[in-house]
């Protein structure tokens, strides 16, 4: 592989497991698989494009003297115009730690927000960009100083075939240490994976709405016949990371306001179901409504629990309440 025919193996590697990659988190990959699939994508892919684009060359050994008389400075300088393997693998951890959020950020003002889909397909289309510009760069450099993959460059550890400052002390300490940091690495970064940040759970109760126009005097069908049975779309959004079963309770009331509070005269329940809803579905739900009063100072009262209700269902022991002014005929 160290030929120079191969000088485009790594990136052309990169691109092909980061359509792989990303194929295999979108179809639906769970647990273990999606976390170690995600990992490399994540802490290494996006950032070795980017290093690779910016040093496309592979390291210089040259050294360069200074003269004594004139800066005092008597020892050769180390020139390298490329980066050896421990530097490319420590840059592309970073860079791609860099990269992730900034995604993420531009995400936020994409109709998708901070979703799975925008912040991979970001993720990825950014890592293909870099990639193809890294075999851009590449091909613009002289043949004899191209890096080009090799079993030696994609080993981040020292060895005894490698030259390296630290030579002197031994390289074994050095070792242990960058493997403790791949440990730790993979090991924060697959904690984070499998522990996402989570809001607290939250159930929404919401009524449908009719055809909004200049002339729509409320968002619901506030209008009633009595004696007359009347559909009313109620939607239940679950939002509490696990499946729940709620209770719905309708009650008629009629009552009285006299500016500052209000006051329920006469109650009576109308209709009550109950739905299980898987997390993060929104569930429509359709109650029937046959109005036993009459007047304009009646309003209904929907109750939303979580489990079964009290044996009698309030404003007070409701999880989620929605109160809807209605006119019976």
């Amino acid at each position: 592989m160290s030929d120079t025919h191969w000088w485009f193996f790594d990136l052309a590697v990169a691109i092909a497991v980061t359509g792989v990659l990303t194929f295999g988190i979108l179809a639906g990959g769970h647990g273990l698989v999606r976390i170690a699939v995600t990992i490399p994508l994540v802490l290494f892919l996006p950032g070795y494009a980017l290093v690779s684009a910016l040093f496309p060359d592979e390291p210089n050994d040259d050294y360069r003297t200074f003269d004594e008389e004139k800066t005092g400075l008597g020892s050769p300088v180390l020139v390298s115009g490329g980066l050896e393997a421990i530097e490319r693998t420590v840059l592309s951890v970073v860079l791609s730690v860099a990269i992730v959020p900034a995604i993420t950020l531009f995400a936020t003002v994409t109709p998708g927000g901070v979703t799975l889909e925008p912040v991979l397909s970001g993720l990825a289309v950014v890592t293909v960009v870099l990639a193809l510009l890294a075999i851009g760069a590449r091909y613009r450099c002289p043949a004899d100083r191209r890096f080009t993959p090799s079993l030696s460059s994609v080993t981040p550890f020292f060895t005894r075939g490698r030259p390296s400052p630290y030579e002197r002390s031994g390289y074994r300490p050095y070792n242990v240490a960058i493997g403790l940091g791949l440990v730790l690495l993979l090991a924060s970064g697959g904690f984070a994976l499998a522990n996402p940040p989570q809001h607290d759970g939250f159930t929404e109760l919401s009524v449908g709405s009719q055809n909004v126009t200049g002339d729509t005097e409320t968002m619901y069908d506030s209008t009633y016949t009595a004696g007359e049975q009347q559909e009313l779309q109620a939607t239940i959004t679950n939002q509490e990371h696990d499946e729940r079963t709620y209770t719905t309770v309708v009650l008629l009331q009629r009552v009285s306001d006299d500016g500052t509070d209000v006051t329920v005269r006469e109650s009576t329940e109308v209709d009550r179901r109950t739905a299980t809803v898987p997390d993060g579905v929104a569930h429509r739900q359709s109650l029937e409504i046959t109005p036993t009063m009459r007047g304009n100072d009646l309003r209904l009262t929907l109750l939303l629990y979580d489990g079964e209700p009290p044996a009698e269902p309030t404003v007070d022991n409701a999880y989620r309440v929605v109160r809807l002014p209605i006119e019976v005929e």
